[in-house]
C-alpha cells in the first residue's frame, strides 16, 4: 500500500511513519519521538483536523497542518 498524508488516516488505526518534513518541523517530531519507521495508534479525529497520536502510552497530538506532510502506511485498518 502506497504512503498516505496522516491527516486522512482512520480513527483506531495502526499506522507506520514512512515520511517526515524537513526543518523545524522535523526537529520538533524527533523530540516527541516520531521518527520514520515508527508504528503509532490514531486515537482520535479532532474537529479542525487535529490527529491524536498514541505512542508508548503517550498521547501526542498533531495539527492539521503538519499532519499533511507527514507519510504513513496503514499497518492495520481500524477495527472499530
Amino acid at each position: 500500500m502506497s504512503p498516505i498524508p496522516l491527516h486522512k488516516a482512520k480513527r483506531g488505526s495502526i499506522l507506520r511513519i514512512e515520511g517526515i518534513p524537513e526543518g523545524k518541523n522535523r526537529a520538533l517530531l524527533l523530540r516527541l519521538g516520531i521518527l520514520k519507521g515508527e508504528v503509532v495508534r490514531c486515537l482520535e479525529r479532532l474537529p479542525g483536523g487535529t490527529i491524536v497520536l498514541e505512542k508508548n502510552r503517550q498521547e501526542i497530538a498533531v495539527g492539521f497542518s503538519l499532519a499533511s506532510t507527514i507519510l504513513v502506511a496503514v499497518v492495520r485498518d481500524s477495527i472499530d
